[in-house]
């Protein structure tokens, strides 16, 4: 059953500036995820620290310009806005070298975000900002007030930006574990969990924490959902013209929130992020918006699909 009363997604992470080969665009994981959240329709709040810079002022201007309310952006006169350097291989994959000792290592929780986050639908959050002390006391101290609502753990693992313990506290409280395949492998070793695949690794982490969900991205080839109540849904990527995959993976994880938070099925939501996660394929950016009534064509259009042969089973046109 579909409901359509708007949701409030409150995301507290890193909003930057990616330093890209053609110039700079404004990014991070749970900042491109707020900006699709809010274009598909609901109510995104993004929770995030800006330098008292030139980039900070840029950075809220373009924040408003994609229609997010910024109520809950702080600013801060010691540090400065983040960057980070992007730069991309051959086949499109970003890598990337994250500046440390910016703005939003230091979120502070105030009274009015302590306030909103017992109010929202959803509560978004990564390992990333987690780094410094800082804004990892302060998503704490939400995360103990966000009590009713869906804790989503997009988990984001950058070199020198998490340890066992961030990893372990931030999946003892969420309630959706999305990561990608690579994160799989880092986590499995990480944890000791030696599950050896995607499916078996998803099960033990499940069982381990309390998760009800686990979103595995694959890249072209699709994504992958599990559930506490034993369904396993596996659907296959689509064959796209890629430009690069800047916020192709927080676009799947927008579109699945978003349908999820409505009524729709784990199936369902996941359909929808797989086909919004490949058109943000096909452009460049990561918040560069997409129209709904163009990812229902793309849908319905019949794109190539890209199937992992040891997942297929769990394909369910």
């Amino acid at each position: 059953m579909s409901d359509d009363v708007e949701k409030t997604i409150l995301a507290l992470g890193e909003v930057l500036w990616d330093l890209l080969p053609d110039g700079p665009r404004l990014g991070g994981a749970l900042f491109n995820l707020a900006a699709r959240v809010n274009r598909l329709g609901d109510r995104a709040l993004m929770v995030s620290r800006l330098g008292r810079d030139t980039l900070g002022d840029e950075a809220l201007a373009a924040v408003r310009s994609l229609g997010l309310d910024t109520a809950l952006l702080q600013r801060d006169d010691v540090h400065p806005t983040g960057t980070v350097q992007v730069s991309f291989d051959d086949k499109g994959i970003p890598d990337y070298f994250i500046v440390p000792e910016v703005a939003y290592d230091y979120v502070q929780a105030e009274a009015a975000l302590e306030e909103v986050v017992t109010q929202a639908d959803c509560f978004c959050f990564g390992t990333l900002v987690q780094r410094t002390a800082g804004t990892r006391e302060t998503l704490r101290q939400l995360l103990a007030r966000a009590e009713r609502c869906l804790k989503v753990l997009d988990i984001n693992l950058r070199k020198d930006c998490y340890s066992r313990e961030i990893v372990e506290y931030s999946l003892g409280h969420a309630d959706l574990l999305k990561l990608n395949d690579e994160e799989v492998r880092m986590l499995d070793e990480l944890l000791a969990v030696h599950a050896g695949n995607p499916v078996a690794f998803c099960t033990a982490i499940m069982g381990r924490y309390r998760l009800e969900h686990c979103l595995v991205t694959f890249g072209e080839d699709g994504a992958l959902a599990i559930s506490r109540s034993g369904e396993t849904i596996y659907e296959p990527g689509y064959r796209v013209d890629v430009v690069d995959t800047l916020g192709s993976g927080d676009a799947f994880t927008a579109g699945f929130v978003h349908k999820f938070l409505h009524g729709a099925t784990v199936r369902q939501a996941c359909r929808f992020g797989n086909a919004l996660g490949a058109l943000v394929a096909t452009q460049a950016g990561g918040t560069k918006p997409v129209a709904p009534e163009a990812i229902a064509r793309f849908e319905n259009d019949g794109a190539e699909r890209s199937v992992l042969p040891e997942l297929e089973r769990f394909r369910v046109d």
